[in-house]
């Protein structure tokens, strides 16, 4: 299909469809997915975040694409690659990844494989010299998902997000080089 960006044995990254939205807020605008993201979100927050997300893909030609189960054609989420821009990031402009999947898909291998597929296309298709990540010290999942892709924690690289509480400050980052992706992507197949 023309707007797929990228498959593995069992999911679809590919570009947003009209419909997505509906479907992503739905099922990712929900307490236990935003616990480590500010809570959830109001429809205006969800808006610019969607604009956003259209405005990575028109100026870089990435974005947090949507996850699409092959068997169903379901939507899970989100996964892909961005531009560092957050308030306070140390790191602007550098390539960065992240994922957000709903509740009923954490647990199945889905971040991991799609995450795979775009660090595929960071250091492919777009020639990224790295990668970051970023996290709180609490999602233990999203940084225990970081080191399995062969991240390693970056603490000079570590930042206040002025838009949170202690609770998820300081926001934690991790990094892969370029030349390390090889044997980083088969311990993780392993």
């Amino acid at each position: 299909m023309a707007d797929t960006i990228a498959e593995t044995e069992r999911l679809v990254l590919r570009d947003w469809r009209a419909g997505d939205r509906a479907i992503f807020l739905k099922h990712l605008n929900s307490p236990a997915v935003m616990r480590w993201l500010g809570g959830v979100q109001d429809d205006a927050t969800y808006a610019a975040a969607f604009d956003r997300l259209d405005s990575y893909q028109r100026d870089y030609g990435h974005t947090f694409w949507i996850v699409e189960r092959k068997a169903d054609g379901g939507v899970l989420g989100f996964c892909g690659l961005k531009r560092v821009n957050a308030e306070g990031a140390l790191n602007p402009g550098d390539m960065e990844i992240g994922w957000r999947l709903r509740e009923d898909a954490w647990g199945q291998g889905v971040a991991k494989e799609t995450a795979i597929a775009s660090l595929d296309l960071a250091f492919g298709r777009f020639a990224a010299p790295h990668v970051v990540a970023f996290t709180v010290a609490g999602n233990v999942g999203s940084w225990g998902l970081m080191e399995r892709l062969g991240m390693s924690r970056r603490p000079d690289l570590d930042y206040h997000d002025p838009r949170f509480g202690p609770d998820l400050n300081p926001t934690i980052t991790y990094a892969i080089e370029a030349v390390d992706w090889p044997a980083a992507k088969a311990a993780a197949l392993a």
